[in-house]
């Protein structure tokens, strides 16, 4: 008798990363104290969403060795693409406080956009402008956080 097979090498892959980040989280979420569900420490909301991860991780790479699951294999990463949205992110970090959110949003989804393969200037400022309006709809109003929304120039 032979053990599982993986079919779907993809969906494995995946989901063993799911789990090695529910791992890395819930162990750093030991630190903190966990409370309970009536009075949440600040280890409590990070250990139920690492438990969620891990189960999300477990379900994926279980589908990846059912027999019904199609063959597919790894391929190969696009570090050309990961490192355009790796920087984007960077920059968003750099450029919120001089920027404000809509400047540091607009570069971010810019930059990002060089990512794909179907980039298009038009399809870019679309995104930017829908995603902007959302960002400061849920965060600055709804939520109410305090983040600089124009940049510093013209606080």
């Amino acid at each position: 008798m032979t053990g599982p097979i993986i079919r779907d090498q993809r969906a494995f892959a995946s989901g063993a990363l799911f789990l090695a980040f529910a791992i890395f989280f819930f162990v750093t979420a030991l630190n903190y104290p966990a409370g309970s569900a009536a009075r949440m420490g600040p280890g409590y909301f990070p250990r139920l969403l690492a438990i969620a991860l891990a189960a999300i991780g477990l379900a994926v790479m279980l589908g990846a060795v059912r027999r019904t699951a199609e063959r597919q294999g790894v391929q190969r990463w696009d570090v050309k693409g990961l490192a355009w949205v790796a920087g984007s992110v960077v920059l968003f970090a750099c450029l919120l406080f001089p920027l404000g959110l809509i400047g540091a949003l607009f570069v971010l989804i810019v930059v990002s956009s060089r990512a794909s393969p179907e980039f298009s200037w038009k399809g870019a400022l679309a995104n930017a402008t829908v995603l902007i309006v959302l960002c400061l709809l849920v965060f600055v109003y709804g939520l109410g956080l305090q983040l600089p929304v124009w940049p510093a120039l013209f606080n």
